[in-house]
């Protein structure tokens, strides 16, 4: 067996920001022919096994031999500020920090709150909302348009926040909070001031929904932890903060890139005006192709694990890199082309295994609506600037459009 060491490429630091939505960088690529998992130094100085191959991705995300706890000391951060850990380890843990059987507690919990057939029921609301955003988008006078305010952050901001009964009135307050938190460019003290705002602003949620149940996901947290005598206010807290974190901007930035990538080839477009039927498979591809999460999870092993040609020794870092699984050219032909009859849902743009994410499905509905809604509606719809002039979020984790201005 070959060990493979840090080399060259050690003093790179990763992730590498995106320079354009329809590439993925070429120090991805070079990572990737080297091997599948390579050592390699986060930004923050940490050095870690960078995972590149699909196959490697999917394995160490179904191995309970890989921690999701934050608490742990050489979990890896794209941060060498001490305040993240110790924010880790002074809160209770969030699902995603948690493993084994307390993982699988705190996951059954909510789990019923997203299967298929409970969103499924919500499906004529998500429709008033995409439509009643689009109705604002005809009838106002001044284009272009830009979508990300018009339509792709309202959208998921409101479904989310009815699904978990905040108040839609606070969503600009959640949103300019959760963008700070995901920018690695953020600084240390305005990423804890936004932590703690959103903390407290939950708390007090909280408590008013002990007293004032309502018909949403919290309320009904709260009644079955009480039915069963584990009411426990700091672990709502994080859950709380976890699901509104996750439902906001992973999907405000694919109604954005799954647009602009729909524009942009207008024969991939011409695909699913023709048989909506097509849309569901044309959001899995344009989830792998865009594979906004950069890092799908972080993992630290616990023993030592052989995986892709190397060991990963016990206490040492791993990285999931989504875009560069979800462009193996061993997994998906041809990755950088963009083919809504591809078929890809075996992609890992929610991850994999355990921690798989818990709102996927109800991401997919939410995207499937949009678009067949927005190009039924607006058939003519069109970029109006070239794609090369317009910005995007090359310095976040989470990859998405600051602006996309259109017209018709």
């Amino acid at each position: 067996m070959t060990e493979t060491v840090v080399g060259e490429l050690a003093d790179l630091e990763l992730p590498v920001p995106r320079r354009c939505p329809f590439t993925q960088p070429a120090e991805y690529a070079r990572l990737r022919e080297q091997g599948p998992i390579s050592k390699v130094r986060l930004a923050g100085g940490a050095e870690v096994w960078w995972v590149s191959g699909y196959e490697e991705g999917r394995a160490i995300l179904a191995d309970r031999r890989f921690s999701s706890d934050r608490r742990k000391d050489n979990f890896p951060i794209v941060d060498s500020d001490r305040a993240i850990r110790e924010r880790f380890r002074s809160q209770p843990p969030s699902m995603i920090g948690m493993d084994g059987a307390e993982h699988a507690a705190a996951r059954r919990a909510v789990v019923g709150e997203f299967t298929v057939r409970r969103l499924a029921a919500l499906r004529p609301r998500i429709q008033q909302i995409v439509d009643r955003f689009i109705d604002d988008m005809l009838a106002t006078d001044e284009r272009p348009v830009d979508l990300v305010t018009a339509l792709s952050l309202p959208v998921p901001s409101l479904v989310i926040c009815e699904l978990l009964g905040v108040p839609y009135t606070d969503h600009d307050f959640f949103q300019a909070r959760t963008a700070a938190l995901i920018r690695r460019t953020t600084a240390s003290e305005e990423r804890q001031r936004a932590v703690d705002e959103l903390r407290a602003y939950l708390a007090e949620l909280i408590t008013h929904k002990e007293s004032h149940p309502g018909d949403d996901l919290y309320s009904r947290q709260i009644d079955k932890q009480r039915e069963e005598g584990t009411l426990d206010h700091a672990a709502l807290v994080s859950m709380a903060f976890l699901l509104l974190l996750a439902g906001h901007e992973t999907t405000a930035n694919m109604i954005s890139l799954g647009v602009l990538g729909l524009l942009n080839r207008p024969d991939q477009l011409a695909v699913i005006k023709a048989d909506p039927d097509k849309t569901p498979m044309a959001v899995e591809e344009l989830l792998r192709y865009f594979s906004i999460v950069e890092m799908v999870t972080s993992r630290v092993a616990t023993e030592d694990v052989e995986i892709g040609g190397v060991t990963v020794k016990a206490d040492e870092g791993v990285v999931i890199s989504g875009l560069s699984a979800n462009w193996d050219p061993a997994i998906f032909d041809d990755p950088a082309d963009l083919d809504v009859e591809r078929g890809a849902r075996h992609h890992i743009a929610f991850g994999y295994g355990p921690h798989q994410c818990l709102g996927q499905n109800l991401a997919r509905i939410e995207l499937q609506i949009v678009f067949d809604t927005l190009f039924r509606r607006i058939p003519t719809l069109r970029l109006a600037a070239p794609v090369d002039a317009l910005p995007f979020k090359a310095d976040a984790n989470i990859y998405g459009a600051y602006e996309v201005p259109v017209t018709w």
